[in-house]
């Protein structure tokens, strides 16, 4: 059972958001990942007990991906993992996946990108640098694995 934010902490948390997805859009990062921490800063007790935590914590971490700063982006997504519906969700797997392989495990980063794979086929890897998708064809033979999304 999900709990409920009260209205007002929703819209604070909403309006964050937006302006963080705005600074994104700009390639403003650093403040876009400042504004998304405001918000997970509202939610009450354990954040990762929340819905809204899973898109903030994903949020943040793109923001550190686009930097560069991968050891903060992995946080981020191995946070949002736990979090309501984190665990399974192709995107979350797939920049755990890279920021594993920025960070040097390789191995951990192959089991992370195969389930981005199985979950969001390879569409999911297409708006990034392809080396991912290559080194993951490397390590994994993509035509036994068959994936959801063909």
């Amino acid at each position: 059972m999900t709990m409920q934010l009260p209205d007002e902490v929703h819209a604070e948390i909403r309006d964050l958001c937006q302006e963080g997805d705005a600074l994104a859009g700009m390639g403003e990062f650093a403040e876009a990942g400042q504004r998304y921490v405001e918000a997970l800063r509202l939610l009450p007790g354990d954040p990762r007990g929340w819905a809204a935590s899973t898109w903030i914590y994903v949020a943040i971490g793109d923001a550190h991906f686009r930097r560069g700063v991968h050891d903060r982006a992995y946080k981020c997504f191995h946070n949002a993992v736990q979090c309501p519906e984190g665990l399974g969700n192709p995107y979350i797997h797939l920049r755990l996946g890279q920021t594993t392989f920025e960070l040097g495990d390789h191995d951990r980063a192959v089991d992370e990108l195969i389930r981005a794979y199985m979950g969001g086929g390879p569409e999911i890897f297409e708006e990034d640098d392809p080396k991912y998708l290559k080194f993951l064809r490397t390590r994994a033979d993509l035509n036994r694995t068959g994936n959801a999304g063909s």
